[in-house]
């Protein structure tokens, strides 16, 4: 008996074994795209759930600043609203609004803190921090408020950046209102070497810092955006995306190459606080708002 495959028998097979690879071809392209989608989706979710809560909070009246605003160490921009982490003479600027109760500004942190802290480190980008209350409005509580003055506090000492990525890796759910306690706020500070001292608890006691939290929070109000974490490249919104492409590490990454193309990398580092303690000489601790 022959061993031999009639042609039409092996043709079959071929035909046969060449749509499997095809099947499998997409199958993988499909759970890619899944996978894919779930990240562009979450991200998505995300800012809708923030455009919520920044419109929610708007009509409340919330408080209403008192007292002279006064401006943490190394603060600069427009009315001293602004916290710079990075090189001053970085090429590109990235502008992070975000409240330490929004659920959104911590799931940005945590898919983004390594690639903004890398861009930062090599230079590419000086980040500008921008302090909200939009969640105290929209829950009620004082969370939003109170964290904020702590990481004023911590700008103060030149540690804004490490206890910044402490308050969202230790975020409370969005309705708890643990950071409306200061004695939270103050249990925090012991993750970051060197910032509990009596002069940071002092600063977060006695509220130093409130007014001007509430000063740059009535500037986000006026400014137009639509939640947070509001995050602009160059002044242009690249938050939950820019253009037809959605954010992900890689092309915030790809947008800050093509914004820096022919510019040299910042190397200047940022001033010392006022109150003479040392800033850091690089932004070890910059997160990726």
């Amino acid at each position: 008996m022959s061993d031999k495959i009639p042609e039409g028998n092996r043709s079959a097979r071929e035909r046969l074994a060449q749509q499997r690879e095809r099947e499998k071809g997409r199958e993988k392209r499909r759970r890619t795209l899944i996978v894919a989608s779930a990240v562009v989706g979450v991200l998505a979710l995300a800012a809708v759930v923030g455009l919520i809560a920044a419109n929610a909070g708007k009509d409340d009246g919330g408080d209403t600043a008192s007292g002279p605003a006064v401006a943490p160490s190394g603060a600069i921009g427009e009315d001293a609203l602004t916290l710079p982490v990075g090189a001053a003479d970085a090429p590109s600027t990235l502008t992070i609004w975000e409240d330490f109760r929004c659920p959104v500004c911590a799931q940005f942190e945590t898919a983004f803190r390594d690639t903004i802290t890398e861009l930062a480190d090599d230079g590419q980008v000086k980040v500008e921090y921008h302090l909200a209350t939009i969640i105290d409005g929209n829950l009620g509580g004082t969370g939003s408020l109170r964290a904020a003055n702590a990481a004023a506090c911590a700008q103060d000492a030149g540690k804004f950046a490490a206890y910044h990525d402490v308050l969202f890796a230790n975020q409370p759910p969005e309705p708890d209102d643990a950071y409306g306690k200061n004695s939270r706020l103050i249990e925090l500070a012991g993750e970051v070497e060197g910032l509990d001292t009596p002069g940071f608890r002092s600063c977060v006691e006695d509220g130093e810092h409130d007014s001007w939290v509430k000063k740059s929070d009535t500037a986000f109000r006026e400014g137009g955006f639509q939640g947070t974490p509001t995050v602009l490249l160059n002044g242009e919104s690249v938050f939950p995306g820019k253009g037809d492409e959605q954010i992900s590490p890689e092309n915030l990454k790809k947008w800050v190459a093509a914004a820096n193309k022919g510019k040299k990398p910042g190397t200047a580092t940022p001033s010392a606080p006022a109150d003479g303690s040392s800033a850091p000489a690089d932004p070890s601790s910059v997160p990726a708002s």
